[in-house]
């Protein structure tokens, strides 16, 4: 009887289970295909499903389920990417500016420490002479001895010399004590020094795992592409970037590439840029920048082989005798604010709310700067990123 009450309360089939056919493979992907429907336009990898994409899922390693999402949906979510990647970069940056400080730092400590070591050794030494020419001379009383002796005035003339000596040991044990107190304050500064430069070392560390993991999380959508999806998607960032965008893809000059042979024409820009700068170091500036045009996007780097965005500026207004700041919220801080409207070759534009991202303007509303990986030095439009502000080197 309970068999045959179990078998008539079969559980009941969700519909769109039923049109799988059965099977829990089937079924677990019905379900999924039901709550993406519900879900309706949720988002996919933190971006809004776009119209018409498609909602069949794929499955990666760990058995998820995930959306194939369309190129145009691969392109902005690669672009988050970088954006957040340049983020943890200029926060690496700047705690391996510190970790530099430190570490010279430490080595200046500890070359002084071994210096006034050094002289305190010295002092001591002369410290056991004095104590040992004291013992030698001492131990009876002076009043016995100048009883005692054959010649009174040649002990008084020695006497005199003692008083002298008892005075020059007293000033050797005074400086001994003022080194001795010199040489452990360093020490203790050297170990503070040390402590710094280790928490310094495990922020390198957390940035530098944060980096690597947007840019690898970005390397993986991006192989989700087809190299023909692939390149349509750099022709596009190239057209934005407009003409004179940098050496890659410009072939020999002469029309190849998609920067139709403006490579030809850099030294015009160049020369146009430069006489528009406010001041001859600001020129220099627009001259290396652009000599930079082509070198690949490196994380981290300032040159010469290849720059991330702040690293271009710096050795750009380097060369122009000018020593920036190794990041981009310290460059900002770096000369006086100058409204959009009154931008001039050699000024720094900054981009995004969290001021991550810098170029070096040009003129005729353009920038030259280090996009992201995959992407070297070129020219791109002030307007291609959301502007925050900009900055005139002093």
């Amino acid at each position: 009887m309970t068999a045959t009450v179990a078998s008539h309360r079969k559980p009941r089939q969700h519909p769109l289970v039923s049109l799988t056919g059965g099977g829990s493979r089937s079924a677990r992907t019905a379900r999924t295909a039901a709550t993406l429907a519900l879900a309706g336009a949720a988002p996919t990898f933190g971006l809004a499903q776009a119209a018409g994409a498609p909602l069949t899922p794929d499955f990666d390693a760990a058995g998820h389920a995930a959306h194939r999402l369309t190129p145009a949906q691969v392109k902005n979510r690669v672009d988050a990417l970088y954006q957040e990647a340049e983020v943890a970069t200029q926060s690496y940056n700047g705690a391996k500016d510190s970790a530099d400080t430190a570490r010279e730092e430490l080595s200046r400590l500890q070359d002084e420490a071994a210096r006034r070591t050094g002289k305190l050794n010295a002092a001591r030494a002369e410290l056991g002479a004095l104590a040992a020419g004291q013992y030698r001379s001492g131990g009876i009383d002076p009043t016995v001895r100048l009883l005692l002796s054959a010649d009174p005035q040649r002990y008084l003339d020695g006497a005199a010399v003692l008083e002298r000596t008892g005075s020059h040991q007293a000033t050797a044990v005074a400086g001994y004590a003022r080194r001795l107190g010199s040489v452990r304050q360093v020490r203790q500064r050297a170990e503070d020094t040390v402590e710094r430069l280790a928490d310094t070392e495990a922020q390198l560390k957390k940035h530098r795992v944060t980096v690597v993991h947007k840019l690898d999380a970005a390397e993986q959508l991006l192989s989700r592409l087809t190299a023909e999806q692939r390149q349509r998607m750099t022709a596009r960032d190239g057209a934005r970037s407009g003409p004179g965008q940098g050496r890659t893809g410009q072939g020999d000059g002469h029309g190849g590439g998609h920067g139709g042979g403006t490579l030809s024409r850099l030294p015009g820009a160049v020369g146009a840029a430069a006489a528009q700068a406010p001041n001859p170091r600001a020129a220099r500036a627009v001259s290396f920048a652009y000599s930079a045009l082509g070198k690949p996007y490196v994380w981290g780097a300032t040159g010469p082989a290849g720059y991330d965005c702040s690293g271009l500026t710096q050795a750009a207004w380097k060369a122009g005798g000018v020593a920036l700041p190794r990041t981009t919220y310290t460059q900002i801080s770096s000369g006086p604010r100058v409204a959009r409207s009154q931008l001039a070759p050699g000024d720094l534009v900054f981009f995004y709310s969290g001021i991550s991202h810098v170029g070096i303007y040009v003129g005729d509303g353009r920038m030259i700067h280090a996009p992201h990986p995959g992407a070297p030095v070129r020219i791109a439009p002030v307007d291609q990123m959301p502007f925050a502000a900009a900055t005139r080197p002093a």
